[in-house]
């Protein structure tokens, strides 16, 4: 492939690609082993069973826990709705409050939204400049009526890592649950629930090298033994948490993913954060940028940037047919709406609207980091050169002044 139309991917935080180890597990149970995990009276249910229990050991290892405290889903979409939704129809005697943050995932949000429609109460904390939260708000905003604590454990927009053994021990001391969608940390940095504090946490195969349409909820067994009401009804699969025949092929991957991710993760993480902070360094080079979020307090492979004066969107334009990047959340880009984590954060619109979020993963290689770095340094400043507000913010005008006319 010539220069010109090299394609490179750099959003391993929307999903990263099937690791060939991973599809090479998969293979034979879509048709050698065909067989139905719960049919227990034959060879093939036999087999199909064996490796989801094999799997499920591998997905338990990654994260220390025990294999039957993992529920495996259809991702972690799913694994949110079930931890929130089931422990706030479970504990209902207890209390109906529940605190979350505002910068988590729409899976979480909006599942926390329909809680307050079943006629749950939940707080949603604001976070720092830096994308932390605040402990001491946290702690504050504990009622006797709270159930659970909601906080993700790596943002997808801007890889900041919350402070999470504190929270599990604010968690410890006021009796409450704590739950984490850990999905963009798992597989990628070493996390222990367990010794974290947190009791329900959630996770998927696609972002780390496995398969789609797989996740798991990790459910705490002992003290305290945490039970949740399923949300899908039937034939009573999953410790009765979660009914529906299980995904084989897919839960075959996953569990080679965690295996995988638990021999390479050091390996990877280091290599990955060398490569970020040069992907950083080149950006950074260009004058008015600004890396969103705690900096000392992230994931290895992620970095967020604003291009002051630079319409994120239109920048991907200058490029988009070779670099795979995102602005604001990919999840919601539909919309054009700035980012909502950054704007939590408190950027302005401006700013907000000016990011890229730029993932790398296992397979990036530094070629493909200079290239896309070169590319993007190069759609800025076309982007600037035909940007009047650059123009009057270069010649020392204050923009905050300015008064925009409507025609």
């Amino acid at each position: 492939m010539s220069q010109d139309n090299r394609l490179i991917y750099l959003d391993n935080n929307s999903t990263t690609p099937c690791d060939p180890r991973v599809v090479d597990a998969m293979v034979p149970f879509f048709t050698q082993y065909p067989g139905n995990a719960a049919s227990r009276s034959h060879p093939f249910g036999w087999k199909a069973e064996e490796a989801v229990d094999y799997a499920r050991e591998q997905v338990a290892n990654l994260i220390n826990v025990d294999s039957k405290e993992i529920i495996f889903t259809s991702g972690a979409t799913e694994a949110d709705n079930l931890a929130l939704k089931g422990v706030f129809e479970m504990y209902s005697r207890k209390g109906n409050h529940i605190i979350t943050v505002e910068t988590e995932h729409k899976a979480v949000l909006d599942a926390c939204d329909k809680i307050e429609k079943m006629g749950g109460e939940v707080t949603y904390l604001k976070v720092k400049e830096n994308g932390l939260i605040d402990l001491q708000e946290l702690e504050a905003a504990i009622t006797d009526k709270t159930i659970l604590i909601s906080v993700m454990y790596a943002n997808n927009e801007t890889g900041v890592i919350q402070p999470m053994k504190e929270i599990g021990k604010i968690c410890e001391k006021h009796g409450v649950l704590f739950f984490s969608d850990a999905v963009q940390a798992v597989g990628k940095i070493p996390v222990d629930p367990k010794e974290t504090g947190i009791h329900l946490m959630a996770f998927t195969a696609h972002k780390m090298y496995g398969p789609k349409g797989v996740g798991a909820l990790f459910v705490n067994r002992k003290k305290p033994r945490v039970k949740v009401t399923s949300q899908l009804d039937g034939g009573g699969h999953e410790r009765g948490m979660r009914s529906g025949t299980l995904n084989v092929p897919g839960i075959v991957g996953f569990g080679k993913a965690a295996e995988i991710a638990k021999k390479e993760m050091e390996k990877d993480a280091a290599r990955l954060s060398k490569l970020r902070d040069r992907l950083e360094q080149k950006l950074t080079d260009i004058e008015e940028t600004v890396i969103n979020g705690a900096v000392e307090s992230r994931m290895p492979h992620v970095t967020n940037i604003s291009f002051k004066h630079v319409e994120g969107e239109g920048l991907m334009m200058t490029f988009n047919q070779n670099i795979a990047v995102s602005s604001g959340s990919a999840c919601t880009s539909a919309s054009l709406e700035p980012s909502y984590v950054l704007k939590a954060m408190g950027l302005g619109d401006d700013l907000a609207h000016s990011s890229l979020r730029l993932s790398l993963g296992r397979f990036t290689k530094e070629e493909d980091v200079d290239w896309a770095a070169d590319a993007i340094a190069k759609g800025v400043h076309h982007m600037r050169d035909l940007s009047p507000i650059w123009e009057m913010y270069k010649e020392g005008v204050d923009l905050e002044s300015v008064e925009w006319s409507e025609h």
